[in-house]
């Protein structure tokens, strides 16, 4: 596999990506929404054949595959996630362990690009998305889901902001570097696709109600985002104590059996030139 970007290669290639697999029946349930939305793009584009760019386990690219009838393929740079893809066996789906930064696509093979929080974790944005728009047939179509700021998505911080006193070690996010809100700057995000070479860029506000079920919470909370990663390398009492002492914070989101919240994402479309 070439690869360029090797810290998020290791990291989705053992804890997180590991953490990922675990917790997939839960994140495809909260996401649902979210792999609607592209499902209904595949259609209103008509390709003949679509590439999801950070696959993970596969709903997204499954779904797809489902219900257009046509080839999709799904690609993720974690070994871990991709297995648990091709374990679906999903007739028209297959799955690349592959880093879509530098993969050698073969050229114009795809008439549309597809990514549900897959694509922020580039280390060199501009040149991903140069090398998917190489993958990309004249007029073929991007269409992404990214999250917004972190000020805009309070329940994928409030974790961290709980458990600070308990875990003082964990690790700051980096706004501008690879990551889940890498993307949160739309001015950003156009100049990167304008520089890679796309065109019609188009970026809009997506706020989407997402949901869970309230017996979940806790397996969300060990397992995902930097404290679940954190926890993992702490022995079970610790564990069990933080995640005790955090889950109190969700409250505001628990709706009787369900855990309710907005993600706030952009939607990106853009056209290969």
């Amino acid at each position: 596999m070439r690869e360029t970007n090797r810290e998020q290669a290791a990291l989705w290639g053992g804890s997180a990506g590991q953490s990922w697999v675990q917790a997939q029946g839960l994140l495809e349930l909260m996401f649902q929404p979210l792999q609607d939305l592209l499902v209904d793009a595949a259609r209103d584009t008509s390709p003949s054949r679509v590439l999801d760019v950070g696959c993970g386990t596969g709903g997204v690219t499954a779904a797809i595959a489902r219900a257009l009838g046509k080839p999709c393929v799904g690609v993720d740079i974690s070994e871990p996630v991709i297995a648990a893809a091709r374990a679906r066996t999903e007739p028209g789906a297959t799955f690349v362990r592959a880093d879509a930064q530098v993969h050698p696509f073969e050229p114009a093979s795809f008439d549309l690009v597809v990514s549900r929080f897959g694509v922020m974790f580039f280390q060199d944005p501009v040149r991903a998305f140069a090398n998917l728009r190489r993958a990309v047939s004249g007029g073929g179509q991007l269409r992404a889901v990214v999250w917004r700021g972190a000020a805009d998505n309070p329940f994928m911080t409030t974790a961290e902001r709980a458990a600070a006193p308990l875990l003082p070690d964990l690790p700051a996010r980096d706004p501008d570097g690879p990551g889940q809100f890498a993307f949160g700057d739309a001015d950003r995000v156009r100049r990167v696709l304008d520089r890679s070479g796309w065109t019609g860029v188009d970026i809009r506000p997506l706020d989407v109600v997402c949901a869970f079920p309230e017996p979940e919470l806790v397996r969300y909370l060990s397992l995902l985002g930097p404290v679940g990663l954190a926890l993992q390398k702490e022995d079970e009492q610790t564990r069990v104590r933080v995640v005790e002492s955090i889950r109190g914070a969700f409250d505001p989101f628990v709706h009787g059996a369900e855990v309710r919240f907005t993600a706030a994402c952009w939607l990106v479309t853009a056209t290969a030139g």
